[in-house]
């Protein structure tokens, strides 16, 4: 991965304003604290469904007091929007290998915006950093801080603050009791009660939610090129939960949660930008910052298989449910699924309309595909349909993360803006036809 931000970053102009009356205004030059007037002014600001299906815009952007229309503004950003290589040209190259998907599924609705949570991003290729649990309940990376957002109380709370010491209260062999100071967080993974966050300089910090503190931390490495760049927590093998690192030191670590000991190190020619385990545990899909990508076996870190097709470095990968599929995600703008019964050629191959694929979520059960671009757009494919079908879910702003609920009921996506940094939930349809038949 790389460590130039290049010039991918697209921020909403700075014309566009909150939407708030002048008094609005007015009571916050001293008729409330600052606080309580964010409070005011977000609650304003958010949008509900209700408001959606009126025809208020679900970011809550005043496009009627602004001088151009937001379909014009589409174009601008479809045009303007630099996606981020490593290998020029890399998403011209792979326009006659796509499929052609038309949209006009409608899968998930929306539902809630909310302003009052604003997640951020840290790096510009790294954007796993939302994490629903439940329907109701999401982690995210604000600033220095991981928060925790409940849909149902609409309660936003800090869960774990990054920005001063953060040291263990448990002892365990490995874990370094001096702790960190003003660590900065790059990826974030929350699962089973779980939250491991990996920071820039190879930190882990391990925390369970229903325990105060922190329970483990500890230094993968002092390589000069230390970045964590992803984790994933999965219940293992031989039993119990255990997670994975990926690093930028060309190295993929697995750790227990009980004792926190390290119980596989395997090593790679490149580094490790994405990892992800099969559903059977045996077989781990690795991808970074290389062409190609691999699937190793779990216990031994061997290679079993390598796939081909992609033009760029990858930073994303997901399994589908049956264990037989799974997709990858890269700079050349495409996502690719393939088949381990014959990795000759994908499946298919899936372009996105901006940038890179950034992240990919299969829902519980194998129905959909949730890909993330950079920025702006959020494709959810039909899986069953062979993937020939999608919902395009459209917006304006850098993507955190995207995260559907382990119910599949809820998909969360994080926006990072200057003005409109939102988090957005979305429902998953249903058709009652026991309740039609009524009718």
């Amino acid at each position: 991965m790389s460590y130039q931000q290049g010039e991918d970053f697209f921020y909403m102009d700075e014309d566009f304003v909150d939407d708030m009356d002048e008094d609005d205004r007015g009571r916050a030059d001293g008729d409330v604290d600052a606080d309580e007037y964010d409070m005011q002014l977000t609650k304003v600001t958010d949008t509900s469904s209700a408001q959606a299906r009126k025809g208020k815009d679900i970011q809550g952007i005043p496009w009627e007091r602004l001088n151009i229309t937001r379909e014009k503004y589409r174009l601008t950003r479809l045009e303007q929007y630099k996606n981020y290589e490593n290998i020029p040209a890399s998403g011209e190259a792979v326009n006659k290998e796509c499929k052609q998907v038309e949209k006009g599924g409608n899968y998930y609705d929306f539902f809630h915006n909310t302003r009052l949570v604003k997640p951020t991003i840290l790096h510009f290729q790294l954007r796993n950093l939302v994490w629903a649990t439940s329907k109701h309940d999401v982690y995210l990376m604000s600033n220095y801080s991981v928060m925790h957002w409940s849909s149902l109380s609409c309660n936003l709370s800090e869960i774990l603050n990054f920005a001063g010491h953060v040291a263990p209260t448990e002892k365990h062999p490995g874990s370094l009791l001096e702790g960190f100071t003003q660590t900065q967080i790059s990826t974030l993974a929350v699962k089973d009660n779980f939250i491991v966050a990996g920071g820039f300089q190879g930190e882990l910090i391990f925390k369970h939610l229903d325990r105060k503190g922190v329970a483990f931390c500890t230094r993968t490495t002092y390589d000069d090129n230390a970045i964590t760049n992803a984790i994933e927590i999965y219940d293992s093998f031989r039993g119990g939960i255990n997670f994975m690192a990926s690093n930028n030191d060309c190295s993929l670590r697995e750790y227990d949660t009980e004792g926190f000991q390290l119980l596989n190190h395997f090593r790679f020619p490149w580094p490790v930008n994405h990892t992800s385990i099969s559903p059977d545990r045996r077989l781990v899909a690795i991808v970074g910052d290389h062409l190609d990508g691999l699937l190793v076996d779990s216990q031994n870190g061997k290679t079993v298989a390598t796939v081909v097709g992609h033009r760029d470095y990858s930073f994303a990968s997901a399994w589908h449910p049956d264990g037989r599929i799974f997709a990858t995600g890269n700079q050349d703008k495409t996502c690719r699924v393939w088949d381990i019964r014959n990795l000759s050629m994908p499946v298919t191959t899936l372009k996105g309309n901006l940038g890179a694929v950034r992240s990919i979520r299969f829902s519980s059960d194998g129905q959909f595909m949730v890909v993330a671009e950079p920025a702006d757009f959020v494709h959810v494919y039909n899986a069953r349909s062979g993937f020939r079908e999608r919902q395009e879910i459209d917006f304006f702003g850098e993507i955190s993360g995207v995260s559907l609920s382990p119910d599949d009921e809820c998909l969360y996506i994080g926006i990072w803006d200057r003005t409109y940094a939102s988090l957005v939930q979305y429902k998953k349809r249903h058709s009652y036809g026991y309740l039609d038949s009524y009718l």
